[in-house]
């Protein structure tokens, strides 16, 4: 046979040759889909035929990813991916409330989901958030049905003055930042004074010998620490940031510069009665000691409550040299914070990140 009828042959076989070719990878894709899906659908799946539940506590600020891991480390679900699947698909993400839930593994990932978004949580238990104010912390109490003079009569600090949680605050200091944030047993016949003497003895478990050495070796004293954790804790939109936020704030504290922290300029608004009136530009000119883009040094007092891991990560920061931060505040970062050492570097994270806040 000629080279030319070859070739001729050749090239009549070529389009059956990619056809086939085509049709093995798209059954390919389709297979691979199809198991993808089913491997989905499977692990959406309650974990178990148990009925029994368990006390789960979503923290505030949590993201998707790590309330999917609290819920997968406590054997509530099949897949941390799977529930982060399903709540982007549903765009359930900013739906998910913080809070204290009765959960149990017989539960579909669909019911957990519609729990959490419906801020179905246990009667029985006083959720205290972390990042709260202590008016915050008050209109909680006043929403689990305790009565107002009797809140406002059970943050008086002289209640606790023997108290070994305050023994750093100072004594006219009321109980700002000092509520720890934890989920507290609540019975009909359960006062207030009962919750908030709970919360300092949770702090109190916190604040280790340890915990305070350290803290001093950070220069500051265990009140000014617990100052620093509250800002720490308002800033931080995630947890393995804060370490550097910290170590971001002492920096400055240590080089005389400003903090310039959001958290302290809204805090003095809120102070003010005026925060819910103004924008976040507004917020950040507000004339209150608070205001650290304003005022040198640590504000007078703490902005909030604060968790565990904003106190450690003001003790323990890392062992980085940024004096700059921004959280990205849109898109699939938003809540990550960004840093720079220069304030060239910080202009451009501005410029990649904060698209809504500085804009």
């Amino acid at each position: 046979m000629s080279n030319y009828a070859q070739g001729k042959g050749y090239k009549r076989r070529w389009p059956k040759i990619l056809l086939i070719v085509g049709a093995t990878v798209l059954v390919l894709i389709v297979s691979t889909v199809l198991v993808i899906r089913r491997t989905y659908e499977q692990n959406l799946r309650p974990l178990s035929n148990t009925q029994q539940t368990q006390q789960i506590t979503i923290p505030a600020g949590a993201s998707v990813k790590e309330i999917a891991k609290l819920l997968e480390d406590a054997k509530l679900i099949k897949a941390a991916w799977a529930f982060e699947w399903y709540v982007r698909n549903n765009d359930a993400r900013e739906a998910l409330q913080a809070g204290t839930y009765p959960l149990s593994s017989n539960q579909s990932v669909e019911e957990i989901v519609a729990i959490l978004t419906n801020g179905k949580v246990s009667i029985d238990l006083v959720l205290i958030v972390p990042g709260h104010r202590l008016d915050e912390v008050k209109k909680t109490l006043s929403n689990y049905g305790f009565d107002e003079q009797e809140i406002e009569a059970a943050l008086d600090p002289k209640l606790y003055a023997d108290h070994p949680a305050l023994v750093d605050k100072p004594a006219d200091a009321s109980l700002e930042g000092y509520i720890y944030p934890e989920s507290f047993q609540k019975t009909a016949n359960t006062k207030p004074q009962q919750l908030i003497t709970a919360a300092l003895d949770e702090l109190q478990k916190v604040l280790t010998p340890d915990l305070r050495a350290a803290i001093v070796r950070q220069g500051l004293t265990v009140h000014q620490g617990i100052i620093l954790a509250s800002i720490v804790e308002k800033e931080a939109g995630m947890e393995a940031d804060k370490p550097t936020i910290a170590q971001v704030f002492l920096k400055r504290l240590r080089e005389g510069q400003r903090l310039e922290s959001d958290a302290t300029a809204s805090y003095g608004a809120a102070l003010g009665g005026e925060l819910d009136d103004l924008s976040h530009t507004q917020a950040l000119s507000y004339d209150s000691l608070y205001n650290t883009y304003r005022n040198d040094g640590l504000p007078p007092g703490p902005v909030s409550n604060f968790s565990r891991s904003s106190l450690e990560s003001v003790a323990n920061p890392a062992s980085t040299d940024f004096l700059y931060f921004v959280a990205d505040d849109e898109g699939p970062d938003k809540g990550k914070s960004f840093f720079a050492r220069t304030i060239q570097e910080h202009e451009a994270n501005i410029a990649e990140h904060c698209k809504i806040l500085c804009r």
